[in-house]
């Protein structure tokens, strides 16, 4: 059923896409409410929709990373469940055929620690909004490049926001944010992830939803596979019993 239901959020996917050059999210004093009472955290716990961040929301508490989403000023990436699937299924892909090694059958087998080096790279400390990131042009980046920030987990990311063009007069039409693993800043060479839906702001910064239909969590699958097989995946048995025996700490506390 999970995977019925994502299917149909592919279809939806392709007309939200344009979700965040709509007016609505543009102008200051428009219809759409971009505040949010309660933290970054509190909206992905609570998002309506649990097929959007209920993975993103377990990997959240599994890697540590509570207290950042929670207390933190920053601005929120955030990736959907789409994006974490797509990703592990290449990652079982060529761990089976590949590496001739067992796939990957709960999120909690990839350790913490590479969830939450991952993870951070969505991060970014302080507050930015749509009107706050530089301009990017992807076909002429030396003249708009966007700009340069350190992620939580220290790695340079590009933020830029898109100008299209309208009735023929350039830059005149819808914006958007481009959120981008930068592999060299000299060239520009990177792995652009859109945003299909910006400035939605809780307490304690902005989150900007990347869009699903295209993103590979980790923005580099064969970097991310790489971090998992060093680090080494945990027996599906012993993720099993360590939830087993937290479930019944919890009942006899």
């Amino acid at each position: 059923m999970k995977h019925i239901w994502k299917g149909i959020l592919a279809v939806i996917g392709a007309v939200l896409m344009i979700n965040c050059q709509n007016e609505d999210y543009l102008q200051d004093g428009g219809t759409h409410n971009p505040y949010y009472s309660g933290t970054v955290l509190d909206y992905i716990t609570q998002h309506p929709d649990k097929h959007y961040f209920s993975e993103l929301t377990d990997i959240v508490h599994y890697a540590g990373l509570d207290s950042v989403l929670q207390n933190e000023e920053i601005t929120f990436f955030a990736p959907t469940d789409w994006s974490i699937d797509m990703s592990v299924d290449y990652l079982n892909y060529q761990l089976y055929w590949r590496l001739g090694q067992d796939s990957i059958k709960d999120l909690h087998q990839i350790r913490p620690e590479v969830w939450k080096e991952y993870l951070s790279m969505y991060i970014v400390p302080g507050k930015y909004c749509l009107k706050d990131i530089p301009q990017l042009d992807t076909a002429s980046v030396s003249a708009y490049p966007g700009g340069a920030y350190y992620s939580l987990a220290k790695v340079p990311m590009n933020m830029g926001v898109v100008y299209y063009d309208a009735g023929n007069v350039k830059y005149a039409g819808a914006r958007q944010i481009l959120y981008s693993y930068v592999y060299d800043f000299t060239t520009m060479d990177m792995v652009n992830a859109y945003v299909s839906s910006c400035d939605i702001q809780p307490d304690n910064g902005v989150v900007h939803v990347i869009r699903f239909i295209d993103h590979y969590f980790g923005f580099d699958r064969d970097r991310l596979l790489e971090s998992v097989v060093n680090a080494g995946i945990l027996p599906l048995d012993q993720i099993r019993r360590d939830s087993t025996e937290t479930i019944q700490d919890k009942k006899e506390g």
